[in-house]
């Protein structure tokens, strides 16, 4: 109860601290450094299917045959491979 008495009787005292709180957010977002896509050195892209019940086989001519070449169609890539680990 103390703080709503003490609201009442100075409310530019509650105002200036909403503002500077206000400030004090804004400049901080503003200066904060944000990295979504953090820079990577090795050219490589690595993609992993995982379906448990399928025989290499199927995997091959059902997922990765066609997803290795919608990936490379129109693209720069110097090379692809795919293993069963």
């Amino acid at each position: 109860m103390w703080i709503v008495r003490l609201a009442l009787r100075r409310p530019y005292t509650f105002v200036v601290m909403a503002v500077l709180i206000l400030v004090m957010g804004v400049v901080s977002i503003e200066t904060m450094s944000t990295d979504i896509f953090p820079s990577i050195d090795i050219p490589v892209v690595s993609v992993v299917w995982s379906y448990s019940g399928t025989s290499p086989d199927e995997m091959e001519k059902r997922f990765t045959t066609i997803s290795e070449r919608a990936m490379t169609t129109g693209s720069t890539t110097s090379s692809t491979s795919s293993r069963n680990p």
